[in-house]
């Protein structure tokens, strides 16, 4: 039984082929896409969403909706509301740990992933129990604290140096909407239960991982997806985190000569 039929803000964009899931990740929102829906458009349909609490999307009073599992069942009824069969997913950061669990609950409804540097997807044994053990305080330190905590997170897009206009203000306009409260809950109910590290190896969706180099953090990470996970190919990218405003043309032309090998 799905948790609920509230409903996190989608966009349906016109495009040329099979839906496309867009899942963006922590402190971002729709606008993380800017740079790469009309190279997109042209394989697929995008539907963009925003995670709970972040952009337009509602902020659900109960934890469930949150869990990597919840998030599972919302990925569902959108699929459901807009009446495909299957469709392709794309993950960035948080939203690929949400969107490598979809793909692997669920791969009979995905015809092919993209995903990008997310530590969340495939963190250790070690950093889920530091996570599991250190979320809920804080999750109660950001919420205390308000919208100065969540201004002051490493993550929030004000601290990025390389963010191009016209993203750099969307996402900081969009960030600075953000109450603590959705950030709390997703440091509490999402991110301790986001790693699939253990799982990856029954993958069975064709899947791309499009890393970028310059993040250090994520050199682990992506060599271990690499080794482990079955139907997996990765293009590295000259870029940090946020490979898909860091290297937009060749991010672009990744996903859609993927997409369009499974179309």
């Amino acid at each position: 039984m799905r948790t609920a039929r509230i409903r996190p803000h989608v966009e349906v964009h016109d495009g040329n082929g099979p839906p496309a899931l867009m899942v963006h990740g922590i402190l971002s929102s729709r606008a993380q896409w800017l740079l790469n829906l009309d190279a997109l458009r042209t394989v697929c349909t995008p539907v963009v969403m925003e995670l709970w609490g972040h952009g337009r999307s509602p902020l659900p009073d109960n934890p469930e909706p949150y869990a990597p599992g919840g998030y599972v069942e919302t990925f569902e009824s959108i699929r459901d509301d807009i009446g495909a069969d299957r469709w392709f997913v794309i993950g960035q950061s948080l939203g690929a740990a949400l969107t490598l669990r979809y793909a692997l609950d669920h791969p009979e409804r995905v015809i092919a992933h993209v995903f990008t540097n997310s530590n969340s997807a495939l963190a250790d044994a070690r950093w889920r129990d530091r996570m599991t053990k250190g979320a809920p305080e804080m999750a109660r330190r950001i919420e205390a604290g308000g919208s100065a905590a969540v201004a002051a997170m490493p993550v929030n897009p004000r601290h990025a140096k390389r963010l191009p206009e016209p993203v750099r203000t969307a996402l900081i306009e969009d960030a600075d909407a953000i109450e603590s409260r959705a950030i709390g809950r997703a440091i509490e109910h999402t991110v301790p239960d986001s790693s699939v590290r253990d799982q990856i190896v029954r993958n069975q969706v064709a899947s791309l991982l499009i890393a970028g180099t310059r993040e250090r953090d994520f050199i682990e990470p992506r060599d271990f997806a690499a080794a482990t996970m079955p139907k997996l190919d990765v293009v590295d990218l000259d870029a940090g985190h946020a490979v898909n405003i860091g290297a937009p043309d060749e991010f672009n032309a990744a996903v859609v000569e993927f997409f369009s090998r499974w179309r």
